[in-house]
């Protein structure tokens, strides 16, 4: 009999950080990879942000928080939310985790019993099913498509929500397919909610400030003021900042709904890490004027990667709003064989074959819950992208 629990067994490893794992070996083992897996910028941290951290060593702030945080962060976060989106919180509303992730499995663990439902579109974050799954509760995928450039529509909201629905996790800018929902698409959505009251909104924001094209960016609460007392608005400062090392995430909801994430982690990691947290305050408190340049030079990257993809026979790569994503399809290669006789009868497949006999690592679509495509991150360099579709170019023409 094993030891390990029934929970333990409905959920899988993150296969993202699992394809990272596998491309690292095969680099350590001296291969030429370029990685297009993992989904954080490749540029250093801002240094005032740097500062701060090493003013907070030396003045000694290196003791234990609150378990949800010190309260100049969520002040910080306040004002925030009160100057990106208009929304009003005070301090006993924001919570403070370990990542965004934390705050998001805080929020499930705190609410979720047996059978309670919460839908999630796909392609969706790996993390989000598992999660769930960890909580007691059950996902529901609803598939978007191509067609409406990944987003969910009003009419499969209304479809998905049943009695036992308690939360609605929604993501824009998208990982995995950086997809943005305009005021428009956003306020059918938020129509349909109005209609459920006792449906609660989980939205991830963390690509909130790469944005492209004009693109606005905006947040359930923002659009619709009535969701306002069961929307927990969830963000951090991964990656607009380049801040994924630090594990900073916030959240910004009832005080209820807080109070109650907080107990759960006062029981599981406690505070942050304490100088992240002081960092984390110049990050939201001090200059922004890094990006607007920082998401120039995504969308130039993004333009050369749709770009190289799009010429390739077989693979068809919608522009992204945001984030630093595309997630192509590869429906026309499906059936075909590499040079070194695999069948592609699935992306996994295909990322597996393209990682082994052309040294490229991206992540499968099967991984987000929508197939057959593929993830690549375009956190990377120029001449790193430029290879890596040229790679990809290659491979897709070897095929037979």
């Amino acid at each position: 009999m094993s030891f390990l629990s029934a929970t333990l067994s409905r959920v899988k490893p993150s296969p993202t950080v699992a394809m990272t794992a596998k491309a690292a070996e095969l680099k350590a083992a001296g291969r030429d990879i370029i990685g297009l897996s993992a989904g954080e910028p490749d540029f250093d941290t801002p240094q005032n942000i740097k500062d701060a951290a090493v003013a907070a060593i030396a003045a000694g702030k290196t003791k234990y928080t609150a378990p949800d945080g010190i309260i100049e962060l969520k002040q910080a976060v306040c004002a925030k939310m009160k100057r990106d989106h208009g929304l009003e919180y005070t301090p006993a509303q924001v919570s403070v985790g370990t990542g965004g992730k934390q705050t998001l499995y805080n929020a499930f663990m705190a609410t979720l019993n047996p059978g309670d439902e919460v839908i999630i579109p796909a392609p969706y974050w790996v993390s989000y099913p598992d999660m769930v799954l960890l909580a007691g509760g059950t996902p529901v995928v609803v598939e978007t498509s191509l067609d409406t450039r990944f987003k969910l529509t009003a009419e499969q909201l209304e479809s998905a929500i049943t009695p036992k629905t308690k939360w609605f996790i929604f993501n824009s800018p998208s990982n995995p397919t950086g997809a943005g929902y305009s005021r428009a698409e956003l306020k059918a959505l938020t129509d349909v909610l109005m209609r459920h009251s006792h449906v609660w909104v989980m939205t991830d924001d963390m690509y909130e400030h790469l944005a492209y094209d004009g693109f606005e960016f905006c947040t359930p609460a923002q659009i619709e003021p009535g969701l306002y007392d069961r929307t927990l608005t969830c963000n951090g400062v991964s990656k607009a900042y380049a801040m994924t090392g630090w594990r900073i995430g916030y959240a910004a909801g009832p005080a209820e709904l807080i109070t109650a994430m907080r107990k759960v982690q006062s029981q599981s990691t406690s505070n942050p890490c304490t100088i992240s947290q002081w960092a984390a305050v110049e990050a939201l408190n001090g200059t922004q004027e890094f990006l607007a340049p920082n998401a120039a030079l995504f969308k130039r990257r993004r333009d050369m990667v749709i770009s190289m993809l799009n010429a390739v026979d077989g693979i068809d790569c919608p522009t992204p709003e945001g984030a630093f994503y595309v997630y192509p399809s590869i429906a026309g290669l499906i059936g075909k064989t590499t040079p070194a006789g695999t069948l592609i009868d699935s992306d996994e497949t295909f990322c597996t074959a393209l990682l082994e006999e052309a040294d490229v690592a991206v992540v499968f679509g099967a991984a987000f819950g929508l197939s057959p495509n593929f993830r690549v991150s375009y956190a990377a360099s120029d001449a790193a992208l430029t290879e890596a579709c040229t790679r990809i170019q290659r491979f897709c023409a070897s095929l037979v």
